[in-house]
């Protein structure tokens, strides 16, 4: 179910009935993820919370309307990705590539990939090639205002040969997502289907992504984000507006306010390095490489 885009003020509390609908979310047990999942069960969605630990989310899933399900998902480890994907034995109608790290240091996947990369990127990307089949409407990526600035380098992405910097990482993940959205919404148009590929960023939202930097950092953080960060909840307006708005594919959706850091949800630019193609292709090849998993339409 969707609305078609009109100028009218957004708010949650617009969202229309989500009853009959399926959505997939990870990392739906914390931050833009919860609140997210919050929304959209209670306008009436079955909303599937595909978490790390499944103990420490049923605490949150008792609080939570009983139209949610959660499952197990460890998006920096290919087995479980697998396994997740192998689970779903019906049609979805949306999937959100929510989970991510930030600012974490130099650690590697279970399968070697350097943890942003891995987690952000090509663990979401599997996961979307693996259920595509069973994906009816759309697929939304978050990004980040990171994306910005950032390059990705694809002879060194899992920071092998080059000198670490966690926030450099961070920023090659979120432009590595742009780049997805971009190269699976061309090869979706190739292959004739309806699905959508979008994304979407939070601005400058109080989540749990701040959690590994060092103590002075924290401490700036906090003060900025009495005069800058909204709340979880308003960080999620622009995932929520991608969910069940009228939008083309490959839209890229942010706060309106200044700098991209708050306000309501709108259509928003993005980098030149995420609008490249050709980079977004190649992304792509290695990423299957990677993977060993490939686009399933077609």
């Amino acid at each position: 179910m969707t609305n078609s885009l009109s100028t009218a003020p957004w708010t949650a509390g617009r969202l229309p009935p989500q009853d009959g609908r399926t959505v997939i979310i990870t990392g739906a047990n914390s931050g833009i993820g919860l609140e997210t999942t919050r929304a959209l069960a209670r306008a009436g969605a079955h909303v599937i919370m595909a978490v790390r630990d499944v103990e420490r989310a049923r605490a949150l899933a008792s609080q939570l309307p009983d139209t949610i399900e959660l499952r197990p998902l460890d998006l920096a480890d290919l087995a479980s990705v697998h396994a997740f994907a192998a689970s779903l034995d019906h049609p979805c109608d949306i999937l959100i590539n929510n989970a991510g790290v930030a600012n974490v240091p130099l650690r590697r996947t279970a399968d070697g990939f350097e943890t942003h990369f891995g987690t952000n990127h090509l663990g979401h990307f599997a996961l979307t090639n693996l259920l595509l089949p069973r994906i009816t409407d759309r697929v939304i990526t978050i990004a980040s205002n990171a994306h910005k600035g950032a390059s990705l380098d694809l002879s060194d992405p899992n920071w092998e040969r080059r000198s670490y910097r966690s926030s450099a990482a961070y920023g090659q993940s979120k432009l590595a997502n742009l780049l997805f959205t971009l190269e699976l919404q061309s090869r979706l148009t190739a292959a004739g289907s309806t699905v959508r590929a979008l994304a979407a960023h939070p601005g400058a939202a109080t989540t749990g992504l701040n959690r590994h930097l060092g103590p002075v950092m924290k401490a700036v953080a906090a003060i900025a984000g009495r005069f800058v960060m909204q709340s979880g909840a308003d960080g999620a307006q622009p995932t929520l507006f991608a969910a069940i708005r009228d939008l083309p594919g490959a839209s890229y959706v942010g706060p309106d306010g200044r700098g991209g850091q708050r306000g309501r949800p709108t259509l928003v630019a993005r980098s030149t390095a995420a609008q490249d193609t050709d980079l977004a292709a190649r992304l792509w090849e290695l990423s299957e490489r990677l993977t060993a998993t490939s686009f399933p339409l077609g």
